[in-house]
């Protein structure tokens, strides 16, 4: 691992950058991601890379009628399980080839023997490209994770944009108040909206930084304009994340990983049935039985972000 220190311009005197300098040049790589992540994630209707999450619930069992009597409750239908397939969120890892480094493309630092040499590529993920992948993929949802996702219940998150207003998993239960007696034969499933679970990308923000210097053909040492240093440090911020072979590509799970925002919890009624009788006349005697419990935890998944 070499963590180089970048030289920059002094009032044109060539300067060793201090360490809030260089971290203000990681902060910038960050922001960069922001604005074109390498790994990337959209909400689809069905079928989202990332796999499969499951919502519960309970639906009344079908109802029955008797001629002469109402069908007991060992004869009558049992609440049975529904369960919804959410596949709701797809992962892209962009590909595509970034700037070749040329043995001049990165910036200078000054070597033990005092002299001025381009950073390698290593060097440059060691000092920018690693740093700001770590950051990346942190717990935390502020601007030092720009371009990143994670989960929420509010359609509306500070410091965020949400991805799409459909929500990527919905805990529902029996609405147990829409099943009455004098409604039999009610329709089985009649659920309500517990926890809608929404997908938001974490903001960049722009940071001020000192650009540092680079070697031209010419062998002269320049100061890179922002625009050239920000579309270099895109470039391969981007291509890290999507597409690194050291284990620093940024992956999105439900399996493995740090966890990133609120949990998607599936709950479900635990009761055993409302058994309830209709009389309609004396040939026909209702018996339905419907949702009833209390609501307990079934499963509760998380997005999770690693580095691979």
């Amino acid at each position: 691992m070499a963590v180089r220190t970048p030289l920059y311009n002094n009032n044109g005197n060539l300067q060793d950058m201090t360490t809030a300098m260089v971290t203000n040049l990681v902060n910038q790589t960050i922001y960069q991601y922001s604005l074109l992540p390498g790994t990337s994630l959209s909400v689809v209707n069905s079928g989202g890379t990332l796999g499969n999450l499951f919502d519960t619930r309970l639906q009344a069992g079908v109802s029955s009628s008797g001629v002469s009597s109402y069908p007991s409750e060992a004869a009558t239908a049992e609440p049975s399980v529904v369960t919804v397939t959410y596949g709701k969120i797809n992962q892209v890892k962009a590909a595509f080839t970034p700037t070749a480094d040329t043995g001049r493309t990165w910036p200078v630092y000054r070597t033990a023997a005092n002299e001025i040499q381009s950073m390698t590529l290593q060097d440059v993920k060691d000092t920018f490209l690693h740093p700001a992948i770590d950051s990346l993929v942190s717990g935390s949802t502020t601007t030092a994770q720009g371009g990143t996702y994670f989960i929420s219940t509010s359609l509306s998150v500070a410091g965020a944009t949400i991805v799409s207003s459909t929500p990527v998993f919905s805990d529902t239960r029996a609405n147990v108040s829409a099943y009455t007696a004098g409604g039999m034969p009610e329709t089985l499933d009649q659920p309500s909206t517990i926890t809608n679970y929404y997908l938001h990308v974490c903001n960049g923000v722009n940071s001020t930084y000192t650009p540092p210097m680079f070697l031209t053909a010419s062998h002269d040492i320049q100061e890179y304009s922002t625009a050239s240093w920000g579309s270099l440090i895109q470039e391969w911020i981007r291509y890290t994340a999507a597409q690194s072979t050291d284990g620093y590509q940024i992956n999105y799970s439900y399996t493995s990983g740090t966890n990133r925002g609120s949990g998607m919890g599936d709950t479900r009624l635990n009761g055993s049935g409302n058994y309830q009788q209709r009389f309609i006349n004396i040939n026909d005697y209702r018996a339905q039985e419907f949702p009833n419990g209390t609501a307990i935890g079934i499963n509760t998944y998380y997005l999770k972000i690693s580095k691979i």
